[in-house]
């Protein structure tokens, strides 16, 4: 069955307009992504009011217990000795969260198994603590999901905030794993998401980009949600 386009446009980053896809189908997929701290809970939380919106926050939990083990503690403990078993417990989860069946026209889902991949993977291959032969393995894997399984995005909103706001937050909310997150861990995961999601230089996404202003105070945040509710809802309200 084909499905008809409609286009409407959002802001962009520098400034044009992208067109994000109003697709005459049932259901959509949004993926929020963003840096740690970037205020992805907060979003998620705001929109899980609509009655058109299921939230499926990020397995954070899980990670935390695999049958008794702390694999996100492990990781940011000793990223070069469990960055393999980390990210492909990630990868698991997250292909959970894209296929578990959907109750409501959107399901809005915090990050994807893309950030994983082109944010977090490449982030300990690029830095010397994941191996090349750890990195092509998870390569393979990735590579095959994609087009044997159904990890379809839509759209993806871009929660954009400056590695510094990012930070301060991080020490804010006071995460036991997250004690020790640097300020150059976050400028890195900085750049590798405007790379993929702006600049799409190595990797490009599989769907429109909506960017947003995550710097700003959550008050003011919220005006931005609500005049791009639409185009963020794909056209539910």
């Amino acid at each position: 069955m084909t499905c008809q386009v409609f286009f409407c446009s959002a802001e962009c980053y520098n400034g044009a307009t992208i067109p994000i896809p109003q697709l005459a189908k049932k259901t959509f997929t949004v993926a929020v992504e963003g840096n740690i701290g970037s205020g992805k809970s907060s979003f998620l939380h705001y929109f899980d009011t609509s009655n058109s919106v299921e939230v499926v926050p990020e397995p954070v939990e899980l990670w935390k217990s695999v049958r008794g083990h702390n694999t996100l503690e492990l990781m940011y403990k000793d990223s070069e000795r469990w960055s393999l078993t980390f990210q492909s417990y990630v990868q698991l989860t997250m292909l959970q969260v894209h296929t578990q069946k959907q109750t409501c026209p959107v399901k809005m889902i915090e990050r994807s198994l893309y950030s994983a991949r082109y944010c977090f993977v490449e982030n300990l291959f690029r830095s010397g603590l994941m191996p090349s032969v750890d990195h092509a393995v998870l390569t393979e894997w990735f590579d095959w999901i994609v087009p044997n399984t159904k990890v379809g995005v839509d759209l993806f909103v871009y929660l954009r905030a400056t590695p510094e706001t990012c930070l301060e937050r991080i020490r804010s909310r006071q995460r036991k794993e997250e004690a020790g997150v640097p300020l150059e861990y976050l400028e890195t995961l900085h750049q590798l998401h405007d790379d993929w999601l702006i600049h799409q230089s190595q990797f490009k996404p599989c769907a429109p980009v909506l960017v947003v202003d995550a710097d700003k105070e959550f008050c003011e945040l919220k005006k931005d949600f609500e005049r791009q509710r639409t185009d963020i809802l794909c056209g539910y309200v």
